[in-house]
């Protein structure tokens, strides 16, 4: 009899902390942050062209960025495309160390995969020949399909950056 009276003073305590803890008021906060850069106190951060569109102009302003068509019929399926675009990203910043001073854009028309961007005139224009030429034949290898380098040089990093903010 007493333990039947001491679960009956338990009980509405048990329930009290369960509404407690699953039901949440809080006021709806509208507010989309996500692939936007903060503004820094000094105004000091640097932002290239890509990284000041926020994402509401993907579409509109960087859809050049972005053309596949490897998705077609009989095409890579997108997992495949991903895991490719993932490779080809880490093989560019890893043969051409601390040149990239923009990112690496990947286009896919039709079979052919064209890696552009722009890079520092750090090294001798001989070894960015030779560099363009053994990406391009290494990665048209792998990939099984012919790869373009497009690369644009430019004197230093400062030279890409669009704002600051």
């Amino acid at each position: 009899m007493v333990l039947l009276g001491h679960m009956r003073n338990i009980l509405p305590a048990v329930q009290q902390t369960l509404r407690q803890r699953h039901f949440h008021t809080s006021t709806v906060v509208s507010k989309t942050q996500s692939g936007r850069y903060k503004v820094t106190i000094n105004k000091d951060r640097p932002l290239t062209y890509e990284m000041a569109n926020p994402p509401h102009y993907l579409a509109h302003r960087k859809s050049w960025n972005s053309w596949n068509t490897s998705n077609i019929k009989d095409g890579n399926r997108p997992s495949e495309t991903a895991i490719e675009d993932m490779f080809i990203r880490q093989f560019m910043t890893g043969t051409w160390h601390n040149l990239f001073a923009s990112e690496v854009i990947i286009k896919r028309q039709h079979n052919i995969i064209r890696i552009a961007g722009i890079i520092t005139r750090a090294i001798m224009p001989y070894k960015i020949y030779f560099l363009t030429g053994y990406t391009e034949e290494l990665l048209s290898y792998w990939l099984q399909c012919p790869v373009k380098v497009e690369l644009v040089t430019i004197d230093n990093k400062k030279e890409v950056i669009f704002k600051y903010i």
